[in-house]
Order: C-alpha cells, then sequence, then structure tokens
C-alpha cells in the first residue's frame, strides 16, 4: 500500500478513486492533481511506480491542506465563531443545526430523539391495556 500524507491508499483502485481516502480531497480535486502530473486516471494503485508515487506525494502536500491541518483549521474557525457570539456560533454550542435546516421536524438525532408532542410517544408492541 502507498502511504500518502500519513494514509494508506488501497491498491486495488483506481487512483483517481484512492486519492479520495485522504481528507480533504475529493474527486475534483484528485481529477486536478492527475491532470496537473499528467497520470492517468484509469491506472490501479499497485502498478504506479515509485517516482510516480513520490511525484504525488510532494504535489498534494505542497498544494493543498489536508488531513490534520485542514481538521485543525475547521476547528479553529467553529471555536472563533463560539467565542464572538455569533448565531452560527451559538448553534454550535447548543449543538443543533448551523445551515437553517429546519428544526421542527427531522433533527431527531441533532436533538436527541426527542419528542414534545402528546401524540408522537412511541407505544411498544402488542400492548395489553
Amino acid at each position: 500500500m502507498a502511504r500518502i500524507a500519513g494514509v494508506s491508499i488501497p491498491d486495488e483502485k483506481r487512483i483517481e478513486i484512492a486519492l479520495t481516502y485522504i481528507y480533504g480531497i475529493g474527486k475534483t480535486r484528485s481529477q486536478e492533481t492527475l491532470a496537473a502530473l499528467k497520470l492517468d486516471p484509469n491506472t490501479r494503485t499497485k502498478d504506479l511506480s515509485e517516482v510516480e508515487v513520490n511525484k504525488l506525494k510532494d504535489f498534494i502536500e505542497k498544494t493543498y491542506t489536508i488531513e490534520g491541518e485542514l481538521k485543525h483549521q475547521k476547528q479553529m474557525n467553529i471555536r472563533r465563531l463560539k467565542e464572538i457570539g455569533c448565531y452560527r456560533g451559538t448553534r454550535h454550542m447548543k449543538g443543533l443545526t448551523v445551515r437553517g435546516q429546519r428544526t421542527r421536524t427531522n433533527t431527531r438525532t441533532v436533538r436527541g430523539n426527542v419528542r414534545k408532542t402528546a401524540g408522537s410517544g412511541r407505544r411498544k408492541a402488542a400492548e395489553k391495556t
């Protein structure tokens, strides 16, 4: 298995798909990277030579913010929103949806499966009265 940015890339997959296993690289970035390095997106990871793997590794690490650094930036942005007390920050603090989704219904997983109305309680199957 080839290792790029601390992530083991699967051998049997096409390189275009295998690069998406790295946090911060999706299909579009994967295609851009392969086009810049003039590599065939249909080749399997196991068929790449050491030189091609090293080229990929260098290009990705120099060009993109990925893995731990990207996760750290994301956390810092959320912390900043919380500190300045903006609407999005308070939603993050409360553990609610941030991007304007409907919360009257459809957020049971976010709110912890809370059922607030009288008719929404779950009944046990085959309960005797």
